[in-house]
């Protein structure tokens, strides 16, 4: 049997929530590089593989998974060695998938926001609006964190997915630490496992320095 494939970008927070969930379980996987820039999600053999011409997209073994929780789900009801990261128990779960949207409604969502304008369709400046509608995202993340983690007092595959996008965005929307201590404890206890930097935090670096220097481009151009 082969290592599950993971096509995967490392300045995406999908991908990088994937590589984390995979770390956290000592998974090896083969990773292929999807490049976004050069039109490679739209290539005939990968839109066969993902209809949707989205990443990540996980292939193990013929079985293919697209849309990151759906992946971390996957794997770890697959190779967990338990269910601590994503718990069987009932409330527990609904709390977790809860958190899962989320992340995927509230946090990418306003990432994008911000963030599309300025990659896509040559944004030179983030709208105040859009700032703000940031920090209020800000806001409902650390009102959720009532514990140590997002659900709990114990990782689970929502703060990894949760983490992917934060990390990303603050580059660009700063978030003070006054305002939103329990979030900064949040991400300085997740940047003590030991795969965090390798999984997400270089890549979290990476896009947020991607997005600032288009935004300067586009400005030069204006």
């Amino acid at each position: 049997m082969t290592k599950p494939i993971l096509y995967t970008m490392h300045v995406s927070p999908p991908c990088r929530a994937v590589e984390l969930c995979a770390k956290a379980l000592d998974l090896d996987l083969e990773r292929k590089v999807v490049n976004l820039a050069t039109g490679d999600h739209l290539k005939p053999e990968f839109v066969k593989l993902n209809p949707q011409h989205t990443i990540p997209v996980l292939d193990d073994n013929g079985t293919v998974i697209c849309e990151s929780h759906a992946i971390m789900i996957y794997l770890v009801s697959k190779y967990g060695k338990d269910d601590s990261l994503y718990p069987k128990e009932l409330v527990k779960q609904a709390k977790v998938n809860a958190a899962l949207h989320f992340e995927s409604g509230v946090l990418f969502a306003r990432m994008r926001f911000v963030f599309e304008p300025i990659i896509f369709f040559d944004g030179s400046e983030i709208p105040a609006d859009r700032a703000e509608y940031v920090q209020k995202a800000y806001q409902l993340l650390e009102d959720t964190l009532v514990d140590d983690y997002v659900v709990g007092n114990s990782l689970t595959i929502a703060d990894l997915s949760c983490v992917s996008t934060v990390s990303s965005i603050v580059g660009v929307i700063p978030m003070d630490k006054n305002r939103y201590p329990k979030i900064h404890a949040w991400l300085e206890r997740l940047k003590q496992l030991p795969y965090y930097e390798e999984a997400n935090g270089g890549g979290a670096v990476e896009i947020a320095k991607f997005v600032l220097s288009q935004k300067e481009k586009n400005a030069q151009k204006a």
